[in-house]
C-alpha cells in the first residue's frame, strides 16, 4: 500500500515537466495585507497568496485543512483539539512553532498571551477573500512572534449570496451561508457555519466517542459617508465543544487507533467562547496621504470542563498609520499596542502583558529594482496582580530587494531580524501566580535568497533561508517530567528549501506541487545532565511535499489528487534524539469530484484514501492518532 502511495506521489510530482499548450492564464497576484502593497512578482520576499476561488475548489473543513493540503504551513491538532490546531513553517517544530507565526484576520492579532494557538476555525472558508503567507519575513508590521513569518487573512466584500450542505461518515455535518452586498458606499456582509461531528475515537468502555461541534458567525461593514473617509466595522463570535480523546502507547496505536487507551490520562472536555469586534477608519488626506486607525477588543474564555477549570481572556489592541505613496516610493509610519489578561477562575491571580510599538516601513521603486527597509521598536511588559513587572525592550528590522528579469521572471534577496517573547504561562503558573523564572525572548536573523517565474501557464518559485537563532523557546520535559520547565535555547539555526510550481497543461489537466527541505540544528544547549549541543530540534521533518493533480474534462466537472507527505521526525519532546520512538512519516492521499452549474456545485471528497495510519509522537508511548482512518464528505452549494 504504501508502495502504491509513493507512486501516486512521484507520478505527481514528474508530471510538471510535460510539455503544455493552454488558454488558462496565470498571473501575479496582489498581496495587499502587509504594511506596502505589491504584488508576487515584485516581493522582496517568499510569498504565497491563495485567493477565494482556489480556497473554494478546495472543499475544506477549515483552513487548517487548507494549509495542511495547498501551502507549506503544516497544521496539527497534537494534542486532539481539532478547532484549536498548532501550525508550524521553516522548521520551528510541532511543539512551538505557532507561536513564531504571527496570524491577522483583516488586521487584527490572533495571536494569544498565553500558550494556546491561533482559533482559525472561527474562520469560515466560504468568507474568505484571500490568505497571504509571507515567510520569514513581516516583523515591523507583524510585531512580537514573526520569526517564521505571518499570515494575513482577508475576508470577502462583494455581492454573491450563497448556501453550503455537506455530510460524512463519522456522523460528520456542516452549514454554512455568506450573504454580501456592495456598492460605491457601502459594503455589507454576513457569513455563518455550524459544524458536528459524532466522533471516532472510544473516550470510554460504554462507546462513547469524542464528538465535537462548533460555530461561528461574522458581521462586516464598510461604509464611505464622504469619498474622503471609509468607516469598517468587523463583529465575530465563535464557541467550540469538543471532547478529545488523550494519547496512546505504541502497542496501543498499532493495534487499534480507534480506542480509548488504558494507560493515558481519559478524554478531555472543552469548550471555547470567543467574541470579536473590531472598529477601523481610513482618512484620505490627498491621493497618496491616508491616516489609518484600528481598533480591536476580545473576550474569549476556556472551560476545561473535565478539570472544572475556567480561563478568562481578554484583549484590546489598536493601530494607528500614516500612510504616503508615490511611482517612487513608499512610506508608513505607525503606532502599535496591545493590552492582554488572563485569569483562572477560583484563583486571585491575574496575569496580563503589554506590547507597545512604534514602527516604519518604505519601499523604492528604481526602474526594475524594488527596495525595502523598515523597523520596529517593540516594548513587552509582564504583569501580575499590578505588582510583579518583567519589561523587555526588543527591535526587529527588515531590508529586501527585488529584481525585475523580465516582465515574468525575479530575483530577490531579503533580511529580518525578528524576535517571540515569551507567553504568560510560561514565564508564571497559573495555579499558584508565582514566578516560575524569566524566559528570555528569542531573536532570529533571516536570511533569504529566491527565483519567481510567473508566466501564463507556470508559476515557479523558489527560495534558499537560512536562520541564525538565538534563546529560541521550548518546554524542557525533564525526567519523567521531574524539573521539568520553560528555558532557552542558548543557540541554534536553520536552513532550508522552499518549492512551490503551478504547471498548466492544457485547458484540463493542471498540478501544482509544494516542496520544503529544512533542517532545524541546536547548535548549544546544556541543561541538567543533559547537553542537546548538535542535535535536530524535534518535530521537524526534513523533507515536507504537497502535490495536487486537476482534471476538468469539460466545463462542469473537476477531479482532483492530493498527495501529502512529511518524513519522519524525533519525538516532540526528544530533545535528547535518543527516544526509542520516533515520529512517523506522514502520508496522506485524498480526491475530490466538483460538479458546476451556474448557480449549484455538487462536490464528493475522500480524505486518507488509502486508510493511512498517521499520528503526532510526544514521547515515548505518547502517541495522538490523527487522520488515521478514512472519511468522507459529500455536499452541495447554492448561489444566487
Amino acid at each position: 500500500m504504501k508502495k502504491n502511495i509513493k507512486i501516486s506521489l512521484i507520478l505527481a510530482s514528474l508530471i510538471s515537466t510535460l510539455y503544455a499548450q493552454s488558454t488558462i492564464v496565470l498571473e501575479p497576484l496582489s498581496v495587499d495585507s502587509t504594511a506596502i502593497k505589491t504584488d508576487e512578482l515584485k516581493s522582496t520576499d517568499a510569498v504565497e497568496v491563495y485567493t477565494a476561488d482556489e480556497i473554494e475548489k478546495a472543499h475544506v473543513q477549515n483552513i487548517y485543512e487548507f494549509l495542511n493540503k495547498s501551502s507549506s504551513v503544516f497544521a496539527t491538532s497534537a494534542y486532539g483539539n481539532p478547532f484549536v490546531q498548532k501550525i508550524d513553517m521553516r522548521g520551528y517544530g510541532v511543539g512551538s512553532g505557532y507561536q513564531n507565526i504571527v496570524v491577522t484576520l483583516n488586521g487584527r492579532k490572533m495571536n494569544n498571551v498565553d500558550m494556546v494557538p491561533q482559533l482559525l476555525a472561527s474562520i469560515s472558508p466560504s468568507s474568505i477573500d484571500k490568505i497571504e503567507i509571507i515567510k520569514s519575513s513581516g516583523i515591523v508590521s507583524g510585531g512580537d512572534g514573526a520569526n517564521a513569518g505571518v499570515i494575513n487573512i482577508t475576508t470577502r466584500k462583494d455581492n454573491t449570496k450563497e448556501i453550503s450542505f455537506y455530510g460524512g461518515t463519522y456522523g460528520s455535518a456542516d452549514a454554512a451561508f455568506y450573504v454580501g452586498s456592495s456598492d460605491e458606499k457601502l459594503s455589507l456582509s454576513l457569513n455563518g457555519e455550524v459544524q458536528k461531528n459524532d466522533g471516532i475515537r472510544d473516550i470510554d468502555s460504554n462507546g462513547n466517542k469524542d464528538k465535537n461541534k462548533f460555530s461561528t458567525f461574522n458581521f462586516s461593514l464598510s461604509y464611505l459617508p464622504v469619498s474622503e473617509l471609509e468607516l469598517r466595522l468587523n463583529a465575530t463570535t465563535t464557541n467550540t465543544d469538543v471532547i478529545y480523546a488523550s494519547y496512546l502507547n505504541k502497542d496501543e496505536y498499532d493495534s487499534n487507533p480507534y480506542q480509548k487507551g488504558d494507560t493515558n490520562w481519559g478524554a478531555t472536555h472543552q469548550t471555547y467562547k470567543s467574541d470579536a469586534l473590531s472598529l477601523g477608519t481610513t482618512y484620505f488626506i490627498n491621493d497618496n496621504l491616508s491616516l489609518n486607525l484600528d481598533t480591536s477588543t476580545e473576550k474569549k474564555q476556556s472551560d476545561y470542563i473535565t478539570y472544572s477549570s475556567v480561563y478568562d481572556y481578554d484583549y484590546k489592541s489598536a493601530k494607528i498609520s500614516l500612510d504616503y505613496a508615490n511611482d517612487l516610493y513608499s512610506v508608513v509610519l505607525g503606532l502599535d499596542g496591545f493590552d492582554g489578561s488572563a485569569a483562572k477562575r477560583s484563583s486571585t491571580i491575574d496575569l496580563t502583558k503589554q506590547n507597545q510599538a512604534a514602527f516604519v516601513m518604505s519601499q523604492f521603486y528604481l526602474d526594475k529594482l524594488t527596495l525595502k527597509a523598515g523597523y520596529r521598536y517593540e516594548k513587552i511588559n509582564f504583569n501580575v496582580n499590578n505588582a510583579d513587572n518583567v519589561n523587555d525592550y526588543m527591535y526587529g528590522a527588515e531590508l529586501g530587494a527585488n529584481y525585475l528579469l523580465d516582465a515574468s521572471q525575479s530575483l530577490f534577496a531579503n533580511f529580518s531580524r525578528s524576535f517571540e517573547s515569551a507567553s504568560l504561562d510560561r514565564l508564571f503558573s497559573f495555579s499558584t501566580g508565582a514566578y516560575g523564572g524569566y524566559v528570555k525572548p528569542s531573536k532570529a536573523n533571516s536570511y533569504e535568497l529566491g527565483y519567481n517565474n510567473i508566466d501564463k501557464t507556470n508559476k515557479f518559485k523558489i527560495s534558499a533561508y537560512y536562520v541564525n537563532l538565538e534563546d529560541e523557546i521550548y518546554y524542557y520535559a525533564g525526567v519523567s517530567y521531574v524539573g521539568a520547565k520553560n528555558t532557552n535555547i542558548d543557540k541554534s539555526h536553520k536552513y532550508g528549501i522552499d518549492l512551490y510550481d503551478k504547471f498548466v497543461i492544457d485547458d484540463a489537466l493542471s498540478v501544482a506541487l509544494n516542496y520544503n527541505y529544512v533542517q532545524a540544528i541546536i547548535d548549544r544547549e546544556k541543561i541538567g545532565s543533559f547537553d542537546y549541543s548538535g542535535n535536530k530540534l524535534p518535530g521537524v521533518s526534513d523533507h515536507n511535499v504537497k502535490a495536487t493533480l486537476s482534471y476538468l474534462p469539460n466545463g462542469t466537472t473537476t477531479f482532483t489528487v492530493t498527495q501529502t507527505y512529511r518524513s519522519e521526525a524525533y519525538a516532540a519532546e526528544d530533545f535528547n534524539n535518543d527516544l526509542n520512538q520516533k515520529q512517523d512519516a506522514y502520508m496522506s492521499t485524498d480526491i475530490a469530484a466538483t460538479y458546476a452549474k451556474k448557480t449549484w456545485e455538487l462536490f464528493v471528497k475522500i480524505n486518507n484514501l488509502f486508510n493511512q495510519k498517521n499520528g503526532i509522537w510526544i514521547n515515548d508511548d505518547a502517541i495522538y492518532p490523527v487522520n488515521f482512518t478514512t472519511t468522507a464528505t459529500a455536499g452541495l452549494k447554492l448561489k444566487y
